[in-house]
C-alpha cells in the first residue's frame, strides 16, 4: 500500500490526525455561529437569462434592475458594468453600506448536532469532483507502481541527479509558483506528490522536503499573485482599479518571497541529506524509503523496459494535458478527472499488466488516497456552516468598522491582518474578493491610500494564512505523505515570521510607490 499508514510505533503524545484537526475547527466555528449575529450585505449580479442585474437584498428578496452603469453608480458599486455582463466578474458583488442584521433562528443542541453532521456529508457531496479526481489519481499511481515503472525509473534517474539535488528544489518550486501566480495552481498540485516523492527520496531528501517544495511553491505563488484571474485580477476589477499598474511591485514581492522560501527549504533539505537524523520525520525514514522506493523489490536493477518507459510517459502526459487545460481552457476538477480517467484506460493498454492485476492495483491505489479525499470533503464543511449561519458578512462588517480613521501605514498593516482572519474563514479567493473589495476599497479613499494597496493586503493576507490554515490545502498535502500538522508547524514557524516581515515591508513600500 503506497500511502497507507503502517503500524509504526506510536508516540506517547500523538498530535491529532488531519481529520480530527478539521473536525475541531468545524466545532469551534459552529460554536462561534451561536455568538456572531447573522447578517448579509446586499449583492448585485448579472442574470444571463433576463439580461439584467439581480439585486439580492440582505433578506434574500431579489429585485431586477437595468444592466447599466447608472444602476451600479446608484448603488455605489464602483466597477465597470461590462465586467459583470461579460462574466469577467462572475460572482455576486457586495453593495457598500448595505449590511443588515437578519433574523436567523439559532439551532438548539440537537439541531446543532444535526447541522454539524449534515455539513460534513454535504461537504463531501459538494467536493465530489475533487474527490473523484483524487481517487482516480490514486488508482493510476497504484498501476504505475505495480508495473515497476517508478522503481526502474528511479534507478535510471539516480545517477543523473547526484550533485544536482538543489536544482531539483529550485526548478520544482519555481515552476509550481509560476503556476500559482499566473493561473492559481493549487489543489491540482495533489497530483504531483506521487510522482515527486520517489524522486526527492532518491536525491537523499525526506518527505517534509517534498511538502515544503510543492506546498510552499503553490502557496507563495498564489500569495504573490501577479496575473492570477481568481485573486489579483478579480479583486482589482471589483475594486475598480487596473491590476497592471501595480504589477512591477508585485513581481518583486513574489521573487523576494519565493527566494526566501527556496533558501529556507534548501537549508533544511541539505541538512537532512547530509545527516538523515536531522529530519523532522526521521522516525519514518526507513518506512518511507521502503514504501516509495521499493527497496525490497527483486526487480532487475539493470532493466528499464519499453513498457515501463511508455507507462511513465503516459503518466507524465496526463499532467501536461492537465496544466494546459487549467491554464488555457479554464478546466476544473471534472475535466481534470476525465483526463486522468482517460490516462487509466491508456495505461491498461500499455502497462502489460493482466486485467486482474491492473484492477487490483487500481483499486488498491485509490484506497490509499481515500483519506486525502475524505479530508477535502471535511474541509468544505466549514464553509457550509459559515454560509448557512450567515456570519461571514457580519465578520466583514465588523472589521470594516475597525479600520476607519487610521493613518496610512496602520491602515494597510491592520487590513493585512484582517485579511489573514477573513482568509481563514473564507477560503475562496474569488469569493473573498467580491465580498470584501466593494466594502474595503472605498475605505482606502477615506485615509488617502491607493486602492492597489488594498488589493495587496487582501492577496498577501489570505495567502499568508494559507501556509497553516487547517481548512486550506496544507492538511491535504500532509495527508499525502502521512505527516502530522504539529511537525509541519515545527518546520514552518520561522518561515512564517520571515514571510510576515516581507509582507509588512512591501505593504509599506506600496504606500511610496502607488
Amino acid at each position: 500500500m503506497l500511502f497507507h499508514h503502517s503500524g509504526s510505533k506510536k508516540r506517547k503524545h500523538e498530535f491529532p490526525t488531519a481529520y480530527s484537526v478539521i473536525i475541531i475547527v468545524l466545532v469551534l466555528v459552529q460554536i462561534l455561529t451561536f455568538f456572531i449575529p447573522a447578517g448579509n450585505y446586499a449583492t448585485v449580479s448579472y442574470d444571463q437569462s433576463r439580461k439584467d442585474f439581480d439585486i439580492t437584498l440582505p433578506t434574500g428578496k431579489v429585485r431586477h434592475e437595468p444592466a447599466t452603469q447608472a444602476t451600479l453608480n446608484r448603488y455605489k458599486v464602483k466597477i465597470d458594468a461590462k465586467k459583470l455582463i461579460d462574466g469577467t466578474i462572475y460572482k455576486p458583488v457586495a453593495i457598500p453600506d448595505s449590511y443588515q442584521r437578519i433574523k436567523v433562528k439559532k439551532p438548539n443542541f440537537w439541531e446543532a448536532v444535526k447541522q454539524f453532521l449534515t455539513a460534513q456529508v454535504n461537504g463531501i457531496a459538494d467536493s465530489i469532483d475533487i474527490i473523484t479526481f483524487i481517487l482516480i489519481l490514486g488508482g493510476i499511481i497504484g498501476v504505475v507502481y505495480a508495473n515497476g515503472a517508478i522503481n526502474s525509473g528511479m534507478q535510471a534517474l539516480s545517477d543523473h541527479i547526484k550533485g544536482k539535488q538543489i536544482l531539483l528544489i529550485v526548478i520544482v518550486m519555481g515552476l509550481i509558483a509560476l503556476g500559482g501566480t499566473t493561473f492559481g495552481l493549487a489543489e491540482e498540485t495533489m497530483a504531483f506528490y506521487p510522482m515527486l516523492i520517489p524522486v526527492f527520496l532518491e536525491a537523499g531528501y525526506d518527505t517534509m522536503t517534498v511538502v515544503a517544495t510543492i506546498f510552499l511553491g503553490t502557496t507563495l505563488g498564489t500569495l504573490g499573485s501577479t496575473i492570477n484571474p481568481f485573486s489579483t485580477v478579480i479583486a482589482s476589477n471589483t475594486a475598480g482599479v487596473n491590476f497592471a499598474r501595480a504589477l512591477p511591485l508585485r513581481i518583486v514581492m513574489l521573487l523576494v518571497s519565493l527566494a526566501a522560501g527556496m533558501i529556507y527549504t534548501i537549508i533544511y533539505a541539505e541538512r537532512v541529506r547530509k545527516d538523515p537524523s536531522k529530519s523532522l520525520v526521521y522516525d519514518q525514514y526507513e518506512e518511507n524509503r521502503q514504501k516509495y522506493l521499493k527497496l525490497d523489490s527483486q526487480a532487475d536493477k539493470g532493466s528499464f523496459t519499453w513498457r515501463q518507459k511508455l507507462t511513465l510517459l503516459t503518466f507524465v502526459a496526463g499532467f501536461l494535458v492537465m496544466i494546459w487545460g487549467v491554464q488555457s481552457q479554464g478546466w476544473y476538477f471534472t475535466e481534470i478527472a476525465v483526463v486522468f480517467l482517460a490516462v487509466s484506460y491508456l495505461l491498461f493498454l500499455v502497462s502489460g499488466l493482466s486485467e486482474h492485476r491492473f484492477m487490483e492495483s487500481f483499486v488498491s491505489g485509490a484506497a490509499d488516497l481515500l483519506g486525502v479525499a475524505f479530508t477535502v470533503g471535511l474541509a468544505r464543511a466549514v464553509s457550509i456552516v459559515m454560509d448557512e449561519s450567515h456570519t461571514s458578512d457580519t465578520i466583514m462588517y465588523f472589521f470594516s468598522k475597525q479600520i476607519t480613521g487610521m493613518n496610512k501605514l496602520a491602515f494597510v498593516w491592520v487590513l493585512f491582518l484582517i485579511y489573514i482572519v477573513l482568509g481563514f474563514f473564507i477560503q475562496s479567493s474569488s469569493g473573498l474578493a467580491v465580498l470584501s473589495m466593494p466594502i474595503m476599497a472605498p475605505l482606502a479613499n477615506v485615509v488617502g491610500v491607493d486602492r492597489a494597496s488594498v488589493i495587496d493586503a487582501y492577496n498577501w493576507g489570505q495567502g499568508y494564512i494559507g501556509l497553516i490554515a487547517p481548512v486550506g490545502l496544507i492538511l491535504m498535502s500532509l495527508a499525502m505523505v502521512n505527516i502530522s500538522f504539529d511537525r509541519w508547524f515545527k518546520f514552518i514557524w520561522k518561515q512564517l515570521v520571515i514571510q510576515l516581515l516581507i509582507c509588512l515591508l512591501f505593504l509599506g513600500i506600496g504606500l511610496l510607490v502607488y
